[in-house]
Order: structure tokens, then sequence, then C-alpha cells
């Protein structure tokens, strides 16, 4: 049963990941996210057997079946990813909860426990989609991060996160790139980028939206540094920013506490 469990969050964050593939790219063509998907190419719709996450890529060897473009490695990696995020998060929140007795959780219908993953979860997707758009595009959509915000808000609100807690780190993550973004008057950072951390404090609160800002830098300038020093990128050229907060979210929602343990007692 708990195989069974963990293959289902599996494949269903495959199905989210295809589904993040088409909505990238059907937001930056301002498309409508119904309708089937195609080739953007020949323009061929893409039959459901075409589209079944990981084997489908495997099975067209990489190419669309109506013109032979090569489809990208972004597709498959995306899916695997993201399936692998969701079945780690499930995981993970099982170990937070103290329990990894699946059973007991599944039959009890633990409904904060369920709410705690789907907030994972989405939170997850979202990070997932401004990650890929930002690293492509250089660009973070509010029409993504706004909706997020509220929902995120809410569903902490819920959980029982502390108002005070949760307000506060919305102000100190968005503040904090509000301060640069008027400081370099738009030269540092994008617009974007203080959604994003607003985001990120609705996600956190205070006092974790720090370790989530300063991972931030860390993984940023980890990726940054040796691109400059092997001739990828010069110095103060653009870096897609909001790839590192991104990334930076998705570690600290798995392992922020243990991070932040294993540092104080560094300390104390």
């Amino acid at each position: 049963m708990i195989c069974y469990f963990y293959s289902t969050i599996f494949i269903l964050g495959t199905l989210i990941g295809s589904f993040i593939n088409c909505l990238v790219w059907r937001l930056h063509k301002n498309e409508s996210i119904l309708g089937r998907s195609y080739c953007p190419k020949c323009r061929k719709q893409i039959y459901w057997y075409e589209n079944i996450p990981i084997l489908s890529y495997i099975f067209l060897k990489a190419k669309c079946s109506g013109c032979g473009k090569k489809i990208s490695i972004q597709y498959p990696l995306v899916e695997l990813i993201t399936g692998i995020l969701f079945a780690l998060s499930f995981y993970l929140n099982l170990v937070n909860l103290g329990a990894i007795d699946l059973y007991g959780i599944v039959f009890s219908f633990d409904f904060e426990f369920l709410i705690r993953v789907i907030r994972d979860l989405f939170l997850i997707s979202v990070m997932i989609i401004i990650f890929l758009y930002d690293l492509r595009w250089y660009l973070i959509l509010d029409r993504i991060t706004l909706p997020a915000i509220f929902l995120i808000f809410a569903l902490n609100i819920f959980l029982g996160f502390d108002l005070k807690s949760l307000l506060l780190g919305v102000l100190v993550g968005g503040g904090f790139f509000l301060f640069q973004f008027l400081v370099s008057r738009g030269k540092w950072i994008g617009g974007g980028d203080i959604r994003l951390g607003a985001l990120m404090g609705a996600m956190f609160s205070w006092p974790m939206i720090l370790l989530a800002l300063f991972l931030s830098y860390i993984i940023g300038s980890l990726v940054s540094v040796p691109l400059v020093i092997f001739g990828k990128k010069e110095w103060g050229s653009q870096i897609p920013f909001g790839v590192f907060l991104t990334s930076a979210s998705v570690v600290v929602v798995f392992w922020g506490t243990e991070i932040l343990r294993w540092y104080l007692s560094l300390i104390y």
C-alpha cells in the first residue's frame, strides 16, 4: 500500500509537471490554457498517447510525430522532477507529523495534514512555473505570484500560523526587494522579485523568511560565480534571480527547520 501511495503521488506530480510545461508556454504566448497541446512548429495537435509524461518522450524518440522537430529535454525533466518533489513532499510531511504510519493517516483522514500537503504541492508547482518562466524569459508574472500570495496566506491562517508573523514575513520578503528596487531604480532587480519575495513571506512567515532569503543568495553565488569565472557571464550582466529564490523556497519547504536548527547549534 505504501508503494501504491507514493507511486500515485509521483504520477500525479508528473501529470502536473506536464501541465506546467504547457502552461508556461501558453502564458508566454498569451494563449488560453484550454484546448489540446500542439507542436509549436507544425501546429499538429498532440494525441493523448503522445502526451504521457516521460514515457511519450521516450517512445517518440524526442521528436514530433508530425514534423520531426526535436522535443526539448525540458519536458521530461520537468515532469520527472515535479513527480519526485511531490513524492518527497508527501513523505516529509509524514515525517514532520511524527508518524510514518500511512495507514493511520489515510483511514483517520487527518484534514489538517491534507491541507498542509495541498499547500506544499501547490507552492512547489508555483515555484516551478516561476523558475521556468524566469529562466527562459527573465520575467516573473504577477498573474502567477499575486493569486498564490493570497491562497498561501489563507491556507497558513487555516493551519494556525500567527497572523502577525505572516504579515511581518510578507513585509520583510517584499520590502527587502522593494528597497533594492527603489535604491537601484529597477537596475538590480525587477518588480516581479518584490511580489515573489512577498509570496515567500506568506509561505514561511517571520523569522523563517530570513533563512529563505539568505539561502537564495547562497545558491545565487554558487551558480553565478562559476559562470563568471568560466566566461559564461560577465559581472553586472543580467541574471534571473527568481530562479534562485524559487530554488531556495523549495529547499526551505523541505528542510527549513532542520537547516535553522543546525545553524543555531553552531552558534550556541
